[in-house]
C-alpha cells in the first residue's frame, strides 16, 4: 500500500502547508510552493506573469467571524472588488470594472445567456478550503472571465480513518431584537479507508432582519432577492478513489439552497430628501425569491502518464433563480386577466454539461520547455420561465462551445520566463421559433442558430531580478456574450428572425499589466498597473421595437497595491490600495466619453488590517476600508464615500476554539455603494448595515 503521506492534496492540487492559527493578512497569503487548480498547467504562485493570489482557509475564517456576507468577503480580501449591495442579487459586484467568471472546483456557476446576478450565492463558505482569484480578463475556462476568475476551491478529505467537526455562530444586531437574530450550524465528517476517502458535510443557517446605524429595519429587496429574512442550507459530498499514488478518481456534488423567509415587504425611502428604503411585516405575493443550486463534477488525475500530468473533468449544473414578482406592465395579458391585475414572478433556469481535458508536460527540451495542452465543451440550455402564469418569457436558448487550447512556458534563462497560449473558440446558439408574451406584441419570431468563432491569445514574462525582486507582464484576453435572453424576450415588431438581428459576437476584453513582487526580510510589496479595454461593449438599446446589443467601446485602466510587514513573530500590518478609472463611448465616435457608474466600476480603495496573536491561545483583528468619494456622469449617481472599521477576537478553549467578531465597530451611518452610485429608485435607496455582533464556536475531534 502506498503511503498516505503522498496524498494530502485532492484532485488537481499541490500539497499545500497552511499557516498557524491567525496568522493571515489581508491580501490573501502567496507561497511558491502553492499550485494553483484554476490554472490549466496548475501554475505555481508568485511565478506566474498574471496577479493570481490565494484565499485561505484561515483568512475565510477570519472574516467569517465577522460577516456572513459572501459579497463582503470577496471586497475585504480582493480590493478591486465591488463593495457588497447585501442583498441576494450581486449584480453590480464587479471585478475590476468587469465580470467575474464565478466556479466551484472548476464547474462554471455564472449564466451568461440571461445574466440575473445570482452567482455569488451558490456555496456556503463553511464548505470551502480556499479561494483562488486570477487577476484581469482570461479565457483559460471559456467566457464569462472579462475581468477575472473566482474558483472556491471545496474541502478535501484529511488523512486519518475518521475526523470530525461541528461549528455553530450567532448573529445579532446592536441592540440584540430577537427579528435581528441568525444562527448557523455546520458538521462535517471525512477520512480515509483502504484506497477510498470520503468527505460528507452540511450547514444550515437562518438570517434575521439586518438594521441599520440608527437602528431602523434596512429595506428588503422583494424584487431581486434579499439575504436578510432568509435560510440556506449546503450538502457537500466528495468520494475519492485512488488506483495508485499517481491516479486518482474524485466525485464531488454539491447542492445549495438559500431562500426568502418572506414576512417582510419593502417601503421605498426618499432619494431627493436622504431617507433610505425601510421593511414592515408583511405577505408579498407569489412565492420568495430563491436561489437553489446543484453542481458536480467527475475528476480524473494522472500525475505520471508516460511522464504527462493528464487532467479530465466530466461536469454539470443545475441552477434555479427565483425573483420576486409583482403587477407589472411588463407581465400584463388581457387574455388572462384584466390588465393592471396580473401578478407574475420570473425564474431564471440554466442546466450546464461540460468536459474538461488538460495534459501538461514539464520536461521538454532538457527542462526548458513546459506544454498544456487540451479541449473544452460545454452546452448551456437557459431559458427564464413566468411561473406564476406559466408562460416562457426567454425561450430556451441552447448554447454550444468547443475550445481547444495550447499553453507554453519557456525558461529562457535562470531569472526569466515566458508564457503564451492560444485558445480557438467554436460556438453556436440554437433558438427555436417562439412567441413573445403580450407585452411584448406576442409577436412571433423565427428560429435560428447564430454562431461564432473567435481566436483569443495570452503572453507574458516573469523576471526574477534578484532573490526579493520580480518584475512580471502580461497581456490576456477573455471574451463574454451580450444578454441574450434580455434582446429575445424584448421583441415586439413582427417578421424578425434570430439570425437577422441577433449579434452573437463576443465581448473580447484585452488586459495589459505591469507588476513588481518585492519579498525583502519582514517586507514584502506588490504593485501593478493594468489597462483593460474593449472594442466591441455590450450595451441594450431599443429601436422599433425590437432590443438591440449597442457595440460600444470600453476603457478601464487602474493600480493596485499592497504592502506588508511582519513586525514580529505575533503581529503583522497590512495595507492595500485599489484605483480605478473606467469610460465608455455612448455616442458611437470610436472615443470613450462617458464615466462608468457604480454598475460597472469599483471604488477607489483604501485599506488597513492589524493581525496579532498574543499567545497560543488568543489572537486578535483589526480591518479598516476607506471607499474613496466619486462623482459620475449619469444624474442622480453620486457616490459620498465612507469608511468601516471591523474586529475580532479568537480564543482557543481546551476543547476547541470561540471567536467574537463586530462588524461596522463604530456603527457609522452610511448608504451602499450600489445604493448611491448604481440606481436612483427610491426603493433601492438602502442603508448599511449598522454594528453587527458575530459569536462563533467550532470544535473538531
Amino acid at each position: 500500500m502506498f503511503s498516505r503521506t503522498r496524498l494530502c492534496l485532492s484532485i488537481s492540487l499541490a500539497c499545500l502547508s497552511l499557516p498557524t492559527l491567525g496568522a493571515t493578512v489581508d491580501e490573501p497569503l502567496e507561497l511558491e510552493t502553492m499550485t494553483v487548480s484554476a490554472t490549466r498547467g496548475h501554475s505555481q504562485l508568485g511565478k506566474t506573469p498574471q496577479k493570481i493570489v490565494v484565499i485561505s482557509r484561515e483568512q475565510i475564517e477570519e472574516q467569517l467571524a465577522i460577516t456572513s456576507d459572501h459579497g463582503q468577503v470577496l471586497s475585504n480580501l480582493i480590493p478591486s472588488y465591488s463593495p457588497s449591495r447585501q442583498k441576494l442579487s450581486n449584480a453590480g459586484e464587479t471585478f475590476r470594472g468587469r465580470t467575474a467568471l464565478v466556479m466551484i472546483d472548476g464547474v462554471p456557476q455564472s449564466t451568461p445567456l440571461r445574466a440575473g446576478g445570482r452567482d455569488g450565492y451558490t456555496i456556503d463558505l463553511s464548505m470551502v478550503e480556499r479561494i483562488e482569484v486570477i487577476y484581469g480578463a482570461s479565457a483559460e475556462h471559456g467566457l464569462g472571465a472579462t475581468g477575472g476568475i473566482i474558483n472556491y476551491v471545496t474541502r478535501r478529505p484529511q488523512g486519518g480513518t475518521l475526523k470530525q467537526h461541528v461549528g455553530t455562530r450567532i448573529e445579532a444586531a446592536d441592540d440584540f431584537d430577537h427579528d435581528g437574530m441568525g444562527y448557523k450550524l455546520d458538521y462535517r465528517v471525512e477520512g480515509n479507508q483502504g484506497n477510498w476517502d470520503y468527505l460528507a458535510a452540511i450547514s444550515g443557517q437562518t438570517r434575521g432582519v439586518f438594521y441599520d446605524a440608527d437602528g431602523e429595519l434596512i429595506g428588503v429587496d422583494d424584487t431581486q432577492g434579499d439575504v436578510m429574512d432568509s435560510r440556506s442550507s449546503d450538502l457537500l459530498l466528495k468520494l475519492g478513489y485512488w488506483f495508485d499514488a499517481d491516479q486518482n478518481l474524485e466525485l464531488m456534488v454539491n447542492r445549495f439552497e438559500l431562500e426568502g423567509d418572506h414576512d417582510y415587504v419593502n417601503v421605498p425611502g426618499d432619494r431627493d430628501a436622504g431617507i433610505p428604503a425601510t421593511s414592515r411585516k408583511g405577505h408579498p405575493l407569489g412565492k420568495a425569491p430563491q436561489n437553489e443550486v446543484l453542481s458536480t463534477s467527475l475528476t480524473y488525475s494522472h500525475t505520471d502518464l508516460a511522464g504527462n500530468l493528464l487532467t479530465a473533468q466530466l461536469y454539470s449544473q443545475r441552477f434555479r433563480a427565483r425573483y420576486g414578482g409583482g403587477i407589472l406592465a411588463a407581465f400584463q395579458d388581457p387574455a388572462i386577466a384584466p390588465v393592471g391585475t396580473l401578478f407574475d414572478q420570473s425564474q431564471n433556469e440554466s442546466d450546464k454539461y461540460g468536459g474538461k481535458l488538460s495534459l501538461s508536460r514539464d520536461d521538454l527540451l532538457d527542462g526548458y520547455l513546459k506544454l498544456t495542452g487540451g479541449l473544452d465543451f460545454l452546452q448551456d440550455t437557459t431559458s427564464q420561465m413566468l411561473i406564476a402564469t406559466d408562460r416562457e418569457w426567454v425561450p430556451e436558448t441552447v448554447f454550444k462551445n468547443l475550445a481547444p487550447f495550447l499553453q507554453a512556458e519557456v525558461r529562457a534563462t535562470d531569472r526569466l520566463t515566458l508564457h503564451g497560449g492560444v485558445r480557438h473558440e467554436f460556438a453556436e446558439l440554437e433558438v427555436d421559433s417562439f412567441q413573445t408574451i403580450a407585452s411584448a406584441g406576442g409577436v412571433t419570431v423565427e428560429g435560428g442558430n447564430p454562431d461564432f468563432e473567435e481566436t483569443l491569445y495570452n503572453a507574458g514574462l516573469v523576471f526574477q531580478a534578484n532573490d526579493w525582486a520580480q518584475v512580471f507582464a502580461n497581456y490576456s484576453e477573455g471574451f463574454g456574450m451580450p444578454d441574450v435572453g434580455r434582446v429575445l424576450r424584448g421583441i415586439s415588431q413582427p417578421g424578425q428572425s434570430v439570425g437577422d438581428f441577433l449579434d452573437l459576437q463576443p465581448i473580447v476584453t484585452d488586459n495589459r499589466e505591469i507588476g513588481l513582487r518585492l519579498n525583502w526580510q519582514d517586507l514584502d510589496f506588490e504593485i501593478s498597473y493594468f489597462e483593460s479595454d474593449s472594442d466591441l461593449g455590450s450595451r441594450l438599446q431599443n429601436v422599433g421595437g425590437v432590443y438591440q446589443v449597442r457595440r460600444e467601446r470600453t476603457e478601464i485602466d487602474g493600480v493596485e497595491a499592497t504592502a506588508g510587514w511582519q513586525v514580529n513573530d505575533a503581529h503583522r500590518l497590512q495595507a492595500t490600495y485599489s484605483h480605478l478609472n473606467g469610460e465608455s463611448d455612448t455616442d458611437d465616435d470610436g472615443k470613450v466619453d462617458t464615466d462608468l457608474d457604480g454598475a460597472n466600476i469599483a471604488p477607489d480603495r483604501y485599506g488597513m488590517s492589524w493581525q496579532a496573536n498574543w499567545s497560543d491561545h488568543l489572537n486578535t483583528r483589526v480591518q479598516a476600508n476607506h471607499y474613496a468619494s466619486r462623482s459620475f456622469d449619469t444624474p442622480g449617481l453620486d457616490f459620498d464615500g465612507y469608511s468601516l472599521v471591523d474586529a475580532s477576537i479568537g480564543y482557543r478553549l481546551p476543547v476547541g476554539e470561540a471567536t467574537l467578531g463586530v462588524e461596522n465597530l463604530f456603527n457609522d451611518d452610511y448608504m451602499t455603494y450600489y445604493a448611491q452610485a448604481a440606481s436612483t429608485r427610491d426603493d433601492q435607496f438602502f442603508a448599511g448595515r449598522g454594528r453587527t455582533f458575530t459569536l462563533g464556536y467550532q470544535v473538531s475531534f
